[in-house]
């Protein structure tokens, strides 16, 4: 998820099952409780209530995250992205070429610390780069080429290590070197269309306004789980936010943004990426619950890792590249 803190609609992800504990009546079904005898004293008598006393006020709702410190990052981010992409395309490649490789190191310590995998993280950051810039200089083929190169470095790269766990940490590198930089190139590749800097800032507008939308809707009215084995905090409310949020912002985007494009194309665009992107934040939420982790990373003050704000827009990048293209064309 991109600038906007993943927070749950009720305030925690956690459930509160502390209640269950509780026993208020007797232990078994067929066992009754002792009705005192006259002259009986019964002892340690249940206290009554005081009505005077008033009821505890409703918890308020908490973002659970520092919003000042998430706001500015997101706006430091967002700045950064912006100058870099419309004064040299060069250079937002290797912006995103930077993030790509940090967040393959969050990711493969987090697999060594948590699961005893070791993933080698060398080859993949030279490769998850490379595939970065292939996809820009290239387009899909080069960085389909840099994907094969880079799973067989992985390969061979571990070969220097003893053989126990080779399997393992070959296939966590091979499925690392899929999950960030390959999904990345997509971007890099929007980017080489005539309007690629405009079809850039409308992947990822639209995933930020779909995680707001998200957010927003959920807080306020979120009632029903949407995933609550995975992440109790998302509802079904809040799902239906992201898919009206990102339909309205993509029928703008693609009327006013994109060369050739119009509202009804932005819909699409839009429902498509609303369920990309809470399919990704889904499925790093799985990752995480494995791992036993609530942020990838601390990098990023209010947000987490840098993995903890690609989660949405790495599955989202080649849904839009493929809509756009086929929408109005590679440019």
């Amino acid at each position: 998820m991109p600038i906007v803190p993943d927070v749950p609609a009720y305030g925690g992800d956690q459930d509160d099952d502390r209640g269950a504990a509780r026993l208020s009546g007797p232990l078994f079904r067929d066992e009754s409780p002792q009705t005192p005898t006259s002259g009986t004293v019964q002892q340690n008598p249940e206290p009554m209530p005081d009505p005077s006393q008033p009821a505890p006020a409703p918890q308020k709702k908490s973002a659970g995250r520092d919003l000042g410190a998430a706001i500015g990052v997101g706006v430091g981010l967002g700045a950064v992205i912006i100058a870099s992409l419309f004064v040299v395309k060069a250079v937002f490649v290797g912006v995103v070429a930077v993030a790509v490789v940090v967040g393959l190191w969050e990711l493969t310590s987090r697999l060594s610390e948590r699961k005893g995998i070791k993933a080698p993280l060398v080859p993949l950051a030279v490769g998850g780069a490379a595939m970065v810039v292939a996809g820009y200089v290239r387009g899909a083929e080069g960085a389909w080429l840099a994907m094969a190169l880079t799973a067989l470095a992985v390969l061979v790269w571990r070969m220097t290590e003893p053989p126990e766990g080779y399997l393992k940490d070959v296939t966590a590198g091979v499925f690392a070197a899929f999950y960030v930089p390959f999904l990345a190139t997509f971007v890099s590749m929007m980017l080489t269309a005539e309007d690629g800097p405009q079809r850039v800032v409308t992947f990822l507008l639209l995933t930020v306004v779909s995680d707001t939308g998200a957010y927003a809707v959920g807080w306020r009215f979120g009632k029903h789980k949407l995933a609550p084995r995975i992440s109790p905090g998302k509802t079904r409310e809040g799902l239906l936010g992201a898919v009206s949020f990102a339909m309205v912002a993509g029928a703008l985007c693609m009327q006013f943004l994109i060369d050739d494009g119009t509202w009804w194309m932005g819909l699409l665009l839009g429902l498509a990426v609303a369920a990309s992107a809470t399919l990704g934040d889904l499925g790093e939420s799985m990752i995480k619950r494995d791992l036993g982790i609530k942020d990838m990373g601390t990098l990023l003050p209010g947000h987490g890792g840098i993995m903890d704000r690609l989660d949405s827009l790495l599955p989202t990048a080649p849904v839009v590249w493929l809509l756009l293209v086929l929408f109005v064309g590679s440019g």
